[in-house]
């Protein structure tokens, strides 16, 4: 006869650490799989963060959660948004090996939870959220399409999470409508002013533009590069991490972590970049900083303002650039040199060709303009001017 499943609430200690502040340990009792019952713990939080036992408690409803997974009892299930939220946070968002996102994304995850969904939804219970609330919730708020879709993914993956859990047996947020149109068009830097920009920099940001230029790499994989991640016998570049706020993690896809190919002469400008640096090891960041002594690579934003920006101004560069100005610049001067969209997709490394055409390339006007010739050339194969005030082909 198999005994009943208890409900476990757990219980909250207090853990000294050799280093650093006291934290609240969780302990519960977990049944493996050869059905003995071993005790588990895990961290809460630390006294800094959750002054007494009871906001602890409270911050453990996650683990509580998590721990009764299997127990036949309703209240084993957040009961409220905010508590999905935590249980979320537990199985996705965590720093540990078996999270699924990137430090980045993570880091944009928790923004978006709390500043935009727990203040308005955390107190709501989940049959509560319906679609046309959300929907207009959203409206009301004044901010980018994108970053109102990005609100809307993330409560979708939230429904999402509850319904792999049995929680719910619906997701609101499918039938929420939010447009991700891009209000601004992304700035592209035409052959030309590629070429004058490079003209003005000094070799080590000469080196970053022209790798990020040339193979579309994210500047969070551009900077995890080590100088062992640089094929240079077989001209590939092996991105394996990225880095953001000098947070080295994985790549943001799987599709990210393929090899990049090196032309030969970027194969020359890394070199002359590695007998220049002050670390030209092969555990050494390519870009490493000094001021932090090579333990860390150089801060993208201190890069861009105070080298490459008055680069471009001096190049007579008036577009608002950034660090993804490069990767979208690499995209539409592949599609303008004709390559088909698989390759595109490939180089840029995206996981579906969807994104690489609604959002990396766009067509240059030169290039636009010459397939219209092409076109009107077709339609009317004589169109042209012979004398003055005088047209070939059929008279209009």
């Amino acid at each position: 006869m198999n005994r009943r499943t208890r409900y476990q609430q757990g219980s909250v200690q207090r853990e000294k650490r050799h280093k650093g502040p006291d934290v609240w340990i969780f302990r519960w009792r977990e049944v493996g799989a050869d059905g003995v019952g071993k005790y588990r713990k895990a961290i809460v939080g630390s006294v800094l963060a959750l002054a007494t036992e009871a906001s602890a408690l409270k911050a453990a409803q996650a683990l509580r959660i998590d721990a009764n997974q299997q127990t036949p009892r309703a209240d084993s299930r957040p009961s409220t948004i905010a508590e999905l939220i935590e249980h979320y946070r537990l199985k996705e968002l965590t720093d540990e090996d078996q999270g699924r996102k990137a430090h980045s994304t993570r880091a944009a995850y928790e923004c978006y939870l709390n500043v935009w969904i727990v203040p308005r939804w955390g107190n709501h219970r989940l049959p509560q959220v319906k679609s046309v609330a959300v929907e207009e919730w959203l409206g009301s708020i004044e901010r980018a399409r994108g970053t109102k879709a990005k609100i809307r993914n993330i409560m979708s993956a939230l429904f999402t999470h509850a319904m792999r859990y049995e929680w719910s047996d619906r997701n609101p947020i499918k039938l929420v409508r939010q447009s991700a149109k891009r209000e601004k068009i992304p700035a592209v830097l035409e052959l030309h002013e590629l070429q004058t920009l490079l003209s003005k920099l000094a070799v080590r940001e000469r080196t970053l533009v022209l790798l990020d230029a040339a193979t579309g790499l994210r500047v969070s994989e551009l900077l995890a590069l080590r100088w062992d991640d640089i094929d240079f016998e077989n001209l590939e570049i092996r991105v394996t991490e990225s880095i953001w706020h000098q947070v080295v993690g994985v790549c943001k896809t799987e599709a990210s972590a393929r090899p990049v190919p090196m032309d030969g002469y970027m194969a020359e400008d890394l070199l002359r970049w590695r007998k220049t640096c002050a670390y030209p090891k092969d555990s050494d960041w390519v870009f490493a900083s000094p001021t932090m002594k090579g333990k860390q690579p150089y801060w993208p934003d201190n890069l861009m303002k105070r080298y490459i920006k008055p680069a471009a101004k001096k190049a007579g560069i008036l577009k608002n650039i950034g660090w993804h100005t490069f990767r979208h610049s690499f995209g539409t001067l592949l599609k303008a040199n004709g390559e088909d969209v698989k390759t595109v997709q490939e180089l840029l490394r995206h996981a579906n060709s969807k994104i690489t055409l609604d959002v990396y390339t766009q067509a240059v006007n030169s290039h636009k303009r010459a397939a219209q010739s092409k076109v009107v050339q077709m339609i009317v194969p004589t169109v042209g001017t012979t004398t003055e005030g005088t047209r070939t082909g059929t008279e209009a």
